[in-house]
């Protein structure tokens, strides 16, 4: 069959997209895995247990997700380097990662043994649901510098084009999240059950485990050392400054998002334990979604900063319109999926009937802002990878912390709508940010590099 030039590029484009987004989103789904075991297994041993276990991961998946975010710099300037022809300084952008990994997962876990029990004590929860909470956070805290070590190993692969390994090493972790749940949450084998605790240092392994396989993988590369990873580099002030730079953006990005998602949880908590339950159920689907539009949004990341950094503007532009059509196509297709098993999928996750009533109807109604949110998360990561570092930022300040959280709890509370109410704040800001960031994508696209 005959194909036009026009035609040979998109298709390239959406092939090397779908062949680097294949694999970053079986590890994202292998995060979420990881977290829906943690729910599940807690859930149908205690509801209560599931209740401490949402409210010590709130404040936790904020500081981690902030903390991911700061270390995006690493992908981005390691597709940079590849889309240059200077294979060989992505070692140096691995060992400023790693270096960097190291500072903000210590920090992270100081910052949550430090104001973690504080503040669950001080946002008007239950003096029981604080409690609960604030034993399993203190120990998530200590998993903190260990995922980030294993993430900034994982972006620098996925910056290579080669997310495979990353991916499975992920999956293994799974395997001994699962089997330490099974041991810890229920109290197997003679040991005492733990619940919400017992989650938590199934996760604490899993991650050890996930960054000494990812770290090993890479030391045993065969090209590892014509990448640069064991050669001290030169001073480089420009480039670190730039990963940084990109990392700040990503960081407070994320920052406002999942603090704004950890306040519906908050608000949920003013309603009762149930509630709390009910909405980790929506959370825990939508988050579960969320991780194939994360994984294109790596995807995109890498075909959009090869061209920056090649210099080519058709070629940014034409990545970032194949990533959107493929991600508002996922939107689509995974809502008209999930928005007749809503009350299925509820019982999945538990078998207390009144938290099924309070979850069904919010998974259903969720469906509404898959595709928004999934749409605007692919365009933020490919303006940071064309150079645009802060106007994600500010679309998420809008959306998220000044539209989303007053709007959550004026429908939820004063007007009673409880977390059908959330679930409406989080369709209407998700539709604000993607609208902001498509226009800045369109402008950008206009002017050229």
């Amino acid at each position: 069959m005959d194909r036009s030039p026009a035609q040979s590029p998109v298709r390239a484009d959406l092939t090397q997209l779908l062949k680097l987004s294949g694999p970053v989103v079986i590890a994202r789904l292998g995060i979420m895995t990881m977290g829906l075991v943690d729910a599940v297994v807690v859930g149908r041993y205690s509801a209560t247990q599931l209740g401490y276990h949402a409210l010590a991961w709130a404040p936790t998946s904020v500081v981690l997700t902030m903390a991911i975010g700061l270390m995006v710099g690493v992908q981005v300037m390691t597709a940079r380097r590849i889309g240059e022809g200077r294979r060989d300084l992505t070692g140096a952008v691995l060992r400023r990662g790693l270096s960097y990994g190291l500072w903000i997962g210590f920090a992270s876990m100081a910052a949550l043994l430090l104001l973690g029990d504080p503040f669950l004590h001080s946002i008007g929860l239950e003096k029981d649901l604080a409690d609960g909470a604030s034993r399993a956070l203190t120990v998530f805290a200590f998993s903190l510098p260990l995922y980030a070590l294993s993430v900034s190993s994982a972006f620098w692969l996925e910056g290579l084009a080669k997310p495979g390994p990353a991916a499975w090493a992920m999956w293994a972790a799974n395997v001994v999240n699962l089997a330490l749940n099974l041991l810890l949450v229920p109290g197997t084998f003679g040991l005492p059950a733990m619940g919400a605790v017992g989650a938590a240092w199934a996760t604490t392994g899993a991650r050890a485990f996930l960054a000494a396989v990812t770290i090993g993988y890479i030391v045993w590369m065969a090209e590892a050392r014509s990448l640069g990873v064991f050669a001290r580099p030169e001073r480089d002030r420009a480039a670190e400054a730039e990963q940084r730079r990109i990392g700040y953006g990503a960081g407070a990005s994320n920052f406002f998002e999942v603090a704004a998602f950890a306040s519906m949880n908050v608000i949920a908590g003013w309603m009762g334990g149930l509630a709390v339950a009910a909405w980790t159920i929506v959370l825990n689907v939508a988050a579960i979604v969320f991780m194939v539009p994360l994984g294109l949004a790596t995807g995109a990341a890498v075909l959009v900063g090869r061209a920056y950094g090649a210099r080519d503007p058709a070629g940014v532009n034409r990545a970032g319109l194949v990533s959107f059509g493929v991600t508002a196509v996922f939107g689509v297709v995974v809502s008209l999926l999930i928005w007749p098993s809503a009350g299925l999928i509820a019982q999945g996750y538990t078998t207390d009937a009144p938290t099924i009533a309070m979850a069904a109807p919010a998974i259903a109604l969720a469906c509404l802002f898959f595709f928004p949110d999934a749409l605007q998360v692919v365009t933020a990561q490919s303006l940071r990878a064309r150079g645009d570092v802060w106007l994600p930022t500010y679309a998420h300040l809008t959306s998220y912390i000044l539209v989303m959280m007053p709007l959550a709890w004026w429908l939820a509370i004063p007007q009673g709508m409880g977390i059908l109410g959330i679930t409406w704040a989080v369709i209407v800001a998700s539709v604000i940010s993607m609208a902001l960031l498509l226009v800045r994508f369109w402008v950008l696209a206009r002017r050229g590099i």
